[in-house]
């Protein structure tokens, strides 16, 4: 029920990066007074991307933490110490994992969420949507703030906020925007939040939903059969913080960390092979040719030096085909 009584009783549940972000930078009327996080044992176990043992740091700023026996939190002790809390409204950023019914019932208000797609949802649920967005060329992403309800992905959405993905932007960048956006939501819903005076929307159910793949660091094997532009967004959607693309000369790997169109004429380079160095640059970035045009190679790790005439292939790995969907994008209807 909707009251003027405020219901401030405020918990963060994560323990990555993006959530000492939110604790540093959350400008919020109330303060945060608890964070369940987990070990770093538990991160190590369950190979946590971006990890970040925030129990000092969240101490330093008053802020009780309860380190989580397990990352499901379906461990009896868990269930009961979060419960015996009497948290009110729990925001959840830096945590990938289901929050479990028995937890969420135990909220005054609430767990929130963000949850983004580049169609906006149910279009693009699933993994790796911000990846997938760069990948697919798209020019904007919404980011939602939702409450989570026993389901995946499901959570009606409190909010909502649209950015735009630039032909700079990398999955760092995404990162960071998505981080902000997540940020803006929470400060901008707070004061709806602890009042339980909210509006949430549910998610058009006469849609059909969609899920994208999950993508692997295997999967950032370079396709030099694809078109210039495309492999230049490739490699700047699985970039670092991520595995980051990567190609062969002969059986020596090399990661490849940011490239750019160079141009789409060939300088005379019309005859090399897709996927040939036509030409290093004294300061060490090259060219390689590819269908469509020249990419430029500005960033890389490789256990050799690049040279002119080397041939990038697959070394005898197969390239993953994603399945497409009718319009030629990855996310697929059905279930998850």
């Amino acid at each position: 029920e909707k009251s003027m009584k405020v219901f401030d009783k405020i918990a963060v549940f994560g323990c990555k990066a993006t959530t000492l972000f939110l604790l540093d930078n959350l400008n919020l009327p109330f303060p945060v007074r608890h964070l369940i996080t987990i070990t770093p044992e538990a991160g190590q176990k369950h190979q946590v991307a971006d990890y970040l043992d925030l129990k000092a740091a969240a101490e330093a700023r008053g802020i009780e933490v309860y380190q989580a026996k397990y990352y499901s939190l379906q461990h009896d002790d868990d269930l009961m110490h979060i419960n015996s809390l009497g948290i009110d409204v729990a925001i959840v950023m830096g945590w990938q994992r289901l929050i479990p019914a028995q937890v969420l019932s135990g909220l005054r208000i609430g767990a929130f969420g963000m949850h983004g797609s580049s169609m906006n949802l149910p279009l693009g649920r699933g993994r790796s949507p911000m990846n997938w967005s760069i990948i697919e060329g798209r020019k904007v992403f919404y980011t939602n703030l939702f409450r989570y309800d026993p389901g995946v992905d499901s959570g009606d959405v409190v909010d909502t906020f649209k950015f735009q993905i630039t032909d700079r932007d990398t999955a760092e960048t995404m990162h960071f925007k998505n981080t902000l956006a997540m940020k803006y939501l929470v400060e901008r819903n707070i004061d709806k939040l602890v009042r339980n005076d909210f509006q949430l929307t549910k998610q058009d159910d006469s849609i059909t939903p969609t899920y994208y793949p999950k993508r692997s660091p295997e999967d950032g094997l370079i396709d030099w059969e694809q078109d210039v532009e495309v492999l230049a967004r490739f490699i700047r959607a699985v970039t670092r913080p991520f595995d980051g693309a990567f190609t062969f000369s002969g059986d020596q790997k090399i990661s490849i960390w940011d490239a750019h169109v160079f141009d789409v004429h060939d300088f005379g380079y019309e005859k090399w092979a897709a996927g040939s160095v036509v030409a290093v640059f004294e300061s060490g970035k090259f060219l390689v040719k590819c269908f469509g045009g020249l990419l430029l190679v500005t960033a890389c790790d490789a256990p050799f030096a690049v040279q002119k005439g080397m041939q990038f292939g697959n070394d005898a790995l197969e390239i993953k085909r994603f399945e497409r969907n009718y319009l030629g994008f990855f996310d697929i209807p059905g279930e998850e």
